[in-house]
C-alpha cells in the first residue's frame, strides 16, 4: 500500500512544494552556472531506474561541458580541474541534486531510494546478478540508506547490498528517518570526492 500508492503521492507533493520554495535558489544557481563557464545549465545523463528502465537524470552542471569525454571519464577526484568554481560549491553542498525534483515529478525517481547507476557502470542491466537486481524493485532516490550510511564511500560492492537491504525494509517510518537525515546533511560542506579520502567501514 505504502510503496505503490502513498509514497508516489507524497513524493509528487513534496517535490512540487520543494520546487516552488527553492525556485529563487534554482534560478540564482542557473545564472551563476552560465556566468561561470560555457555550456548548459543542466547535466543530463542516462541512468537505470525501477525495473532496469532507462531514464535521463537532471543535475546542475558542476563540470566543464563534455567533461566525461575528457580526463578520467566518470571518475572524479579532489582538485579535478574539470570541476568548475561554482561546481565545487554545488558538489560540496549537494545543491547540484536540486533538479532531480523534476525527475520525481516525472515519476522517474523518489526522494528516498537506491541511487540510480549509469546504464553501463558498474554493470549493464543484464549483468547484475539475481541478488543485486532487487535494488531495481523500487524507484531510485535522490538520497537513501546507502547514501546516508556510506556518504563518503563510492563503492558499488558495498552500496548495492545496502540498497537491497533498504528494499527489504522499506516503510514510511524508514523513509521519514532517511528524509530527515538527508535534510540535515544537505548543506554539509565537507569534501566528498572519493579518490583522496580514506575509506571507512559503513
Amino acid at each position: 500500500m505504502y510503496r505503490f500508492f502513498i509514497k508516489p503521492i507524497l513524493d509528487f507533493i513534496l517535490a512540487l512544494i520543494g520546487l516552488i520554495l527553492l525556485s529563487p535558489v534554482f534560478f540564482a544557481l542557473a545564472i551563476l552556472i552560465k556566468f561561470d563557464s560555457n555550456g548548459p545549465v543542466f547535466f543530463r545523463q542516462e541512468r537505470l531506474g525501477k525495473g532496469g528502465r532507462t531514464f535521463r537524470i537532471f543535475k546542475f552542471r558542476s563540470m566543464v561541458d563534455h567533461a566525461i569525454e575528457k580526463g578520467t571519464g566518470l571518475e572524479t577526484f579532489n582538485g579535478d580541474p574539470r570541476i568548475t568554481k561554482i561546481g565545487s560549491f554545488l558538489r560540496k553542498t549537494s545543491l547540484d541534486e536540486i533538479p532531480q525534483l523534476i525527475n520525481i515529478l516525472l515519476g522517474d525517481m523518489s526522494f528516498i531510494g537506491p541511487r540510480p547507476p549509469v546504464i553501463n557502470f558498474p554493470y549493464k542491466i543484464e549483468d547484475y546478478n539475481e541478488f543485486d537486481r532487487r535494488r531495481f524493485l523500487v524507484k531510485p532516490g535522490i538520497s537513501g540508506l546507502a547514501a546516508i550510511r556510506c556518504r563518503e564511500i563510492h563503492d558499488w560492492s558495498i552500496n548495492i547490498p545496502i540498497d537491497v537491504e533498504y528494499v527489504s525494509k522499506q516503510s514510511f517510518i524508514l523513509d521519514a528517518k532517511l528524509f530527515i537525515k538527508s535534510l540535515l546533511v544537505f548543506v554539509k560542506t565537507d569534501n566528498i570526492y572519493s579518490n583522496d579520502k580514506p575509506q571507512r567501514k559503513c
